[in-house]
């Protein structure tokens, strides 16, 4: 069982041995798309969900925005209780983005931002 508050373990990004060329040349376009493959799959496996992709370039996503209006209705209806609940979600949520692209020489970059 998951223990409440306990920290996500990240996962390597450096794909298993056979995903590169035995001759050590740089690896094609399909041979990048399996290490991205690879790659976005160890990540969704730790809880990001995949926004976009590309050949070699990926764009993942972990955590939801809130939903303002909802809440601004909750707090309406609510006689402005609500509106307690609504900071603390606005204040403590976090939504992460990682693009993560697979370089002509198979190096995988992975640039974090908000």
């Amino acid at each position: 069982m998951k223990r409440r508050g306990a920290r996500r373990r990240e996962v390597s990004l450096e794909p298993p041995p056979g995903y590169y060329e035995a001759g050590g040349g740089a690896p094609d376009a399909v041979q990048r798309g399996l290490i991205l493959d690879w790659v976005v799959g160890r990540r969704v496996v730790a809880g990001w969900r995949v926004e976009s992709r590309s050949g070699s370039q990926a764009v993942l996503v972990r955590g939801q925005p809130v939903n303002h209006v909802l809440h601004a209705f909750l707090t309406v209806f609510s006689c402005c209780l609500w509106g307690v609940v609504w900071a603390v979600l606005a204040v403590t949520n976090r939504v992460e983005r990682v693009v993560i692209t697979v370089g002509a020489q198979g190096q995988v970059v992975t640039a974090e931002g908000a």
